[in-house]
């Protein structure tokens, strides 16, 4: 019997070499954004990839530019799914969002490197199209009803059938309790303060209005974003059950998720989860479960399209939806990403955009483009956007972008 060899190649140069990753952080539209560019030794052939943690961004860029870019340099940029496994293990401790994101970033510009090699756009890599754009969902928050009814209004006429509907932000924080008063003695503490119930009765009220004037035909979504108990997650859910919600996004913490499995004997409200997972064993027991209807992880927070390919294989095989975080702080690059894998998913839900303003498609020149409340993916090959480095120069990082307030994260303080 023949032996099989595998062919000498350790005296043939590669064709093609790593010769330069970094990290570039700016803030076009006041939101702080963070793109990998990984360089190759062909002349002017370089990939980009979303590392965008907004709320950490200097550590993501240490992370690429102090131990990613020594450990790539030299190394074969076809290899994706051996440099994703050699860098995800390389630090020995293993996920989390910083790294996670910094992993991204690689491999998003790998992704990005290969289809421009191919000459061809992401999703022919990923097996092709079975839709031509993916269906979105945009945000319609109001100080009481008719405020919120009158943004979903707007953007039904825009071509959107999907809303997700808030009122007075997470938690209804516009419409919980007050900061206590700091007279000097209660050392009152920094935060936005919530109160659950006022924010569960309210929400009801809400969508009881909604329904009313809107009817069964707009597809309405709700984003609880951990803001209450378990015990009064799964009474909002149950209370929800007439107005047929699309999905009800994040009830629970991702440290109270086996709550899950009592939430689900108890309501038909459908339940997406995964805005903060960074873990697999985070999601493989709510998908093989059936815990959930969608998984909405953020792409870079998971470690970028390689897992993310991987996730929405499991998901399919248990009948659960994808339904990629696509919020401000994703950079256009992250929402190109999302919507190459989008339209070459089989179970494909829907896709959170909250738009891609002017000034950002100036610094990112290319990606999707929005047509009647459906996302269109570029034909150009790889992920078909770009960075121009010196007009992202000049909208540098500061202290009082979105998120943040003197240097410091502030909506993340909530208290009740």
């Amino acid at each position: 019997m023949a032996r099989l060899v595998a062919p000498d190649t350790g005296a043939k140069e590669l064709a093609m070499r790593i010769t330069g990753v970094k990290c570039i952080l700016s803030a076009p539209a006041g939101v702080g954004l963070a793109v990998v560019k990984v360089e190759t030794s062909e002349p002017g052939l370089y990939g980009v990839g979303c590392a965008t943690f907004t709320q950490r961004l200097l550590a993501v860029r240490t992370v690429v530019e102090e131990y990613l870019e020594p450990l790539l340099l030299d190394r074969d940029p076809h290899r994706i799914e051996d440099l994703w496994q050699l860098t995800y293990q390389n630090a020995y401790w293993r996920n989390g969002p910083v790294l996670n994101n910094a992993l991204s970033g690689v491999d998003q510009a790998l992704w990005d490197i290969k289809g421009k090699v191919a000459g061809l756009p992401l999703y022919e890599l990923l097996g092709g199209k079975v839709r031509e754009a993916a269906a979105t969902y945009a945000h319609a928050d109001g100080r009481d009803p008719q405020e919120v009814l009158d943004r979903v209004l707007e953007l039904r006429a825009d071509g959107l059938s999907h809303v997700r509907c808030q009122m007075g932000g997470y938690g209804a924080a516009g419409k919980g309790r007050a900061a206590p008063h700091d007279d000097g003695a209660l050392h009152t503490q920094p935060g936005s303060y919530y109160d659950p119930g006022a924010y569960a009765r309210a929400t009801i009220v809400l969508f009881e209005s909604l329904r009313a004037e809107l009817g069964a035909e707009t597809e309405l979504l709700h984003d609880v974003h951990e803001r209450v108990a378990p015990i009064d997650a799964i009474r909002l859910a149950k209370e929800l059950e007439p107005f047929r919600l699309f999905y009800l996004e994040d009830p629970l913490a991702p440290e109270d998720l086996d709550w899950l499995r009592e939430l689900r004997v108890q309501t038909a409200t459908p339940i997406a989860m995964g805005e903060l997972f960074t873990h697999p064993l985070e999601w493989r027991t709510l998908i093989s479960e059936r815990l959930i209807d969608f998984v909405r992880v953020h792409i870079s927070d998971i470690g970028g399209i390689t897992p993310a390919r991987k996730l929405a294989a499991l998901a399919e095989s248990f009948g659960v939806r994808t339904a990629f975080h696509g919020p401000s702080d994703v950079s256009p690059v992250g929402h190109a990403a999302n919507v190459h894998l989008d339209v070459s998913l089989l179970n494909f839900g829907i896709q959170e955009f909250t738009g891609i303003p002017d000034v950002l498609r100036e610094v990112f020149p290319g990606g999707p483009e929005l047509r009647d409340g459906y996302l269109y993916p570029s034909d150009q090959p790889g992920l078909g956007i770009d960075i121009d480095e010196r007009l992202a120069q000049r909208y540098p990082l500061g202290p009082d972008m979105a998120q943040f307030s003197g240097g410091v994260v502030d909506w993340t303080q909530s208290r009740l």
